[in-house]
């Protein structure tokens, strides 16, 4: 026979198994997502809506603003200076500078003067976690093409000085400074991979401290780009080549280096660079109702292939347009039982997963180019961001590897980069 107390101390045990809260699955993604610090690498802005009247206080048709951030837990969100490629002559030199210095002061406007109550700008991992800590939101700079730049490498202090912590050499067209990954489509290259320029413009990048962004520039130029950096590089918003064949995204040998060279690959939500024959048969599909659609509002709607010969006022006026019209489409298409199926949040992961096997969880991150094309189901803007989450504590990743995911790895990197000019300018 038991002791009687040995009865109570069972009693009592049993009685504390089934007072303990078991944490259901939502609550486990709640708090996972929580406690990361989500970091998004890629947002596109429009300056128009950086007005006192207009403004990332509302909640925008855009895909990423404050109300849209604090709505999915996005914690940081790097806004893009872009400027797409012109002529490299002194004219379109310095049309390109008007327009990057244009979106600079935007930034510098929501954060100091519009909004500087919800959200800060962050040139540092630890300017990163105090604004976080203060309950705000993070603004960081990131700078797509230095074509800008023209040909004066003091520049590049310049937008640092701005805030800007990575720049890619290259969009879509070779730049002074790099070939560009649109360059496969017909083997015409500028540079061979980098120029003369390109080259010092990276050694000038590593004494700054600022990332090398290696997402638009041909694969010989990000090979270069790689044996010539001192410091570990990133790319802002890629894929993985093998799930999907478009030059945007990187293959196996590039993802091995980018590894070797201890940077990191920000996974994309861009449809059509996460699975092209889904993207096609939907974008087939949807083609007659984005341009009904557009009809209607009174804008021109144009495919992505159209955007380079756009003159920047009808790039402006169609990115103006875009959510408003996709928001309509997704309406539309909801209730539309013979739409083909989209590039949705599963897609997106399954890249993740393939990289994260290749190179392993320290290098690989998350990014979506929000009002720049990007956006698929389920992360279609930064209000379902917690969804990416969910995903990932579905398919069985850790707290650990989570936040380094979404915000740890890029912080880590970035880091590792300002040590490296901390180094060079002490040498």
């Amino acid at each position: 026979m038991k002791p009687m107390y040995l009865f109570g101390l069972l009693a009592l045990a049993s009685c504390k198994n089934n007072t303990e809260k078991v944490e259901s699955l939502d609550d486990k993604i709640d708090r996972i997502h929580t406690e990361a610090i989500t970091i998004d690498t890629h947002d596109d802005i429009n300056t128009a809506n950086f007005t006192e009247a207009v403004n990332y206080t509302q909640r925008l048709d855009t895909q990423v603003n404050i109300p849209k951030m604090q709505e999915g837990g996005l914690d940081v969100s790097w806004l893009i200076v872009y400027t797409g490629q012109g002529a490299l002559d002194e004219e379109g030199y310095q049309k390109a500078e008007a327009n990057a210095m244009d979106k600079f002061e935007a930034i510098h406007r929501l954060t100091t003067e519009i909004a500087p109550d919800q959200i800060g700008l962050a040139t540092s991992s630890s300017e990163v976690r105090s604004i976080i800590a203060s309950g705000k939101k993070v603004a960081m700079i990131g700078v797509e093409n230095a074509y800008p730049i023209g040909l004066d490498i003091s520049n590049f202090e310049k937008y640092y000085d701005l805030g800007a912590r990575y720049i890619s050499l290259s969009h879509n067209g070779h730049s002074q400074f790099s070939d560009s990954n649109t360059g496969e489509k017909d083997q015409i290259w500028l540079h061979n991979g980098l120029s003369d320029f390109g080259k010092e413009a990276i050694s000038e990048m590593n004494r700054l401290g600022i990332m090398i962004d290696i997402s638009h520039p041909s694969k010989e130029a990000m090979m270069q780009m790689v044996a010539l950096s001192k410091a570990p590089i990133i790319a802002s918003h890629s894929s993985a080549r093998a799930l999907c064949d478009h030059s945007r995204n990187l293959d196996d040998e590039q993802l091995l280096a980018l590894k070797e060279n201890g940077g990191v690959v920000q996974t994309v939500a861009f449809s059509s660079y996460l699975n092209t024959e889904k993207h096609e048969q939907r974008n087939a599909y949807t083609k007659d109702i984005y341009k009904k659609i557009a009809a209607e509002m009174q804008v021109d709607w144009y495919e992505r292939s159209e955007f380079s010969s756009l003159t920047e006022a009808q790039r402006a006026t169609f990115m103006e347009a875009y959510p408003k019209v996709i928001a309509a489409a997704k309406e539309t298409l909801a209730s539309d039982p013979n739409a083909p199926e989209a590039v949705s949040v599963i897609d997106f992961v399954d890249h993740i997963d393939y990289m994260v096997n290749l190179i392993g969880i320290d290098h690989v991150g998350i990014s979506s180019d929000f009002d720049g094309g990007g956006g698929i189901e389920g992360w279609s803007d930064a209000s379902e961001t917690k969804n990416v989450t969910a995903e990932l504590v579905k398919r069985g990743y850790t707290q650990e590897q989570i936040n380094k995911l979404w915000g740890e790895n890029l912080l880590r990197v970035l880091d590792e980069v300002q040590a490296i000019s901390n180094e060079l300018k002490d040498a």
